[in-house]
């Protein structure tokens, strides 16, 4: 089966052609324009120019990818139909159904979470189950029990700020620049991690959600007082980085223990972290878990993971499709 997959749900857009089979995945074209340098002019995401932009990048994109691979060769169409930013999603989920509607082909709307449970398993789709994802990018922060393919269970979220939207407000606040969490990994790197005694929110209770404004509030409250010079910041990335990481593993780890869970699964922007892949593939290894996570390019949004999600998932009318910034896992 041939999918072409279509990701607008934040600022990249990203359109990939992917061939499945029950075991395998090939990518025969993949792209994923990134707007970062655009945004990082404002400190974060704009949506209306995001949504611009992905009308500017989206129709070329798309149209590369049709000369490589003729529309009579692709089996259906996949599109992220949230959650996300509703002018960004807007613009992926009408191309799409104008496609489907032109060419007559299945369309499948992907939830953006689901395709980052997938991101994990395009290199490797042997998953043993039951399974568990965590989930780590600026919008979210989730540990999902998956009990067979497209069967989703979400037993720990964030109850303020993401991980990632975490990484992103500490770096301003420090006037490191955008997008955080690359900025505070390469000054981690020249750190130590136990310089600052931060605190690690909901790490002793026994539920599995996360909260990162106290470590958000902990890290200003430093600042304001003077306790992170220039002198120190490479300290302090460090130390945040370290406590993010902490409660992130300790808590996917207590949950796979609970579920007796066979493999663990990464995904989101912050799965880029090498800190977090490196500690979590220790701690899964140790314990005796199967361990997936994303390639580099897999972790942040792009459109491969979509078709991968939607090759577990029926078509739907292509009417029946709409853009939802809060569309729900099921």
């Amino acid at each position: 089966m041939k999918i072409l997959a279509l990701e607008t749900s934040c600022d990249d857009t990203a359109v990939s052609v992917v061939e499945m089979t029950s075991r395998t995945t090939r990518v025969l074209f993949e792209v994923a324009s990134s707007q970062v340098t655009t945004h990082a002019k404002y400190g974060g995401i704009v949506p209306e120019v995001a949504a611009r932009m992905h009308c500017e990048n989206i129709g070329p994109i798309i149209k590369e990818a049709l000369q490589r691979h003729p529309p009579d060769t692709i089996d259906r169409i996949a599109v992220t139909a949230g959650p996300g930013l509703i002018t960004s999603l807007l613009i992926g989920v009408e191309t799409a159904k104008t496609l489907a509607y032109a060419l007559r082909k299945p369309i499948i709307a992907v939830h953006h979470v689901e395709g980052h449970i997938y991101s994990s398993l395009i290199k490797n789709r042997r998953a043993l189950f039951p399974a568990l994802a965590l989930i780590v990018s600026g919008g979210h922060t989730d540990i999902i029990l998956m009990t067979d393919f497209s069967r989703y269970q979400i037993v720990g979220r964030t109850q303020d700020d993401a991980a990632g939207e975490a990484f992103d407000k500490v770096a301003k606040l420090l006037r490191l620049g955008y997008p955080g969490g690359p900025i505070i990994q390469t000054r981690a790197r020249r750190g130590r991690p136990a310089a600052f005694a931060l605190p690690r929110p909901m790490l002793e209770q026994k539920n599995f959600d996360f909260s990162f404004a106290g470590l958000k509030t902990a890290a200003l409250y430093l600042y304001q007082s003077g306790k992170i010079p220039n002198s120190k910041i490479n300290n302090f990335c460090a130390s945040f980085q370290q406590a993010v990481v902490d409660v992130l593993v300790a808590k996917t780890l207590r949950a796979a223990q609970k579920y007796r869970v066979k493999t663990i699964l990464l995904g989101g922007g912050v799965a880029a972290n090498t800190l977090l892949r490196t500690t979590l593939a220790k701690e899964t290894n140790r314990q005796g878990y199967a361990f997936r996570l994303p390639t580099l390019f897999h972790s942040t949004d792009n459109a491969t993971m979509i078709a991968q999600a939607a090759y577990y998932r029926k078509p739907t009318p292509w009417q029946r499709i709409k853009a939802d910034p809060n569309l729900p896992l099921r």
